[in-house]
């Protein structure tokens, strides 16, 4: 009987255990990249979401190094980033449906490509291939007034929409979008 309840106790120690380090890894917000999520108010209370994840530059290199020019890149880290409207838009000039895709970059030094693709729920990489894009459109790019250290995306409110702005190390891609 002694046997029984051992073999019981044991159980129960290594669920127990299992079950709080299954909640310490649903614990997105520990990680080294954790999650970030920025989003834009379109007329008509229609928005626009991005989530992604947000890795550090910790000193390194980034583009043209970490991140290599005139490559795909996920732009993030961990799940892929995901951009959400609820409103048809224009994107840099291309029409976008309402829906969920989500978003590579291709960065160079001196001009990026924004990638929208249709595939959905992927890790961020490999990148799905050409035939799943929705649209590539051009980014606008300058430099930061000062390093950043966390990779962001965020959104800046314009005239007609916002402004989709993806900044870190000591670069901005920036491009429109409007509802349509």
């Amino acid at each position: 009987m002694r046997r029984q309840f051992a073999f019981l106790g044991a159980g129960c120690l290594t669920l127990g255990l299992m079950a709080l380090l299954g909640s310490a890894q649903a614990d997105k917000s520990s990680r080294p990249s954790p999650p970030a999520k920025a989003s834009c108010s379109l007329p008509d209370g229609k928005t626009i979401t991005v989530d992604y994840s947000s890795p550090r530059a910790k000193g390194r290199k980034v583009f043209g190094g970490l991140v290599p020019y005139g490559q795909v890149w996920r732009a993030g880290a961990n799940e892929a980033t995901t951009f959400v409207t609820t409103a048809d838009v224009m994107v840099g000039g291309s029409h976008i449906p309402a829906g969920s895709y989500t978003l590579f970059t291709i960065p160079n030094k001196d001009n990026w490509t924004l990638i929208i693709s249709k595939k959905t729920g992927e890790w961020g990489i490999p990148y799905p291939g050409a035939d799943q894009d929705l649209v590539r459109v051009d980014m606008k790019v300058s430099a930061t007034s000062s390093p950043v250290e966390n990779f962001t995306i965020a959104f800046d409110k314009a005239a007609s929409g916002c402004t989709l702005r993806m900044e870190w190390e000591t670069s901005r891609a920036t491009v429109d979008i409007s509802k349509m």
